[in-house]
């Protein structure tokens, strides 16, 4: 019953916020308005951001959570401007066997995504590439991991035990 508007960044190299998350709202009668991912710190400057919500590919037994690269830089832009960040995720996502982030593994993608942008040259030939697929936010910036059981808050160490041991009582 909120009513919300949604910014959402278009997420480079790949576009997946444009592509994906722009429709998906679409869909869901949700009003949308798509930005570059560097206009992120703008909006959260003219206060038009009152929380950012973003999902997880995994998250660390800490809370310390990986996901599309930019998600880091969106939390510490979040945090400088005093705009609490959440994950949205489901239990699947939880990786228990890792104690934090620094033992996600960061997959690195071809160099083509970034200089060739969908089959269009757009950078000179023979520049070095560093494009990693995920970047990891560390849990002191998470405000709260939504989960379909409800919002767990930090410290995570104790709210992620309670919440697995919940979901294996509960299957």
């Amino acid at each position: 019953g909120k009513r919300i508007h949604v910014y959402v960044d278009e997420t480079r190299p790949l576009l997946q916020g444009a592509r994906l998350t722009a429709w998906e709202l679409q869909q869901a009668g949700i009003p949308a308005t798509l930005i570059c991912d560097n206009m992120a710190a703008l909006v959260m400057r003219q206060g038009k951001i009152g929380m950012v919500v973003t999902g997880a590919d995994r998250i660390a037994a800490n809370g310390d959570s990986a996901n599309k690269i930019g998600t880091y830089g969106v939390a510490v832009l979040a945090k400088a401007h005093g705009i609490p960040f959440y994950i949205a995720a489901p239990f699947s996502t939880f990786d228990f066997r890792l104690a934090t982030g620094a033992e996600i593994p960061i997959e690195e993608r071809a160099a083509a995504e970034i200089t060739e942008g969908f089959g269009r040259r757009t950078a000179p030939t023979g520049i070095s590439v560093y494009n990693p697929a995920f970047d990891v936010t560390p849990a002191e910036l998470i405000a709260g991991i939504i989960t379909e059981r409800g919002v767990l808050r930090g410290p995570f160490g104790d709210s992620l035990r309670a919440y697995r041991k919940a979901i294996r009582a509960a299957t």
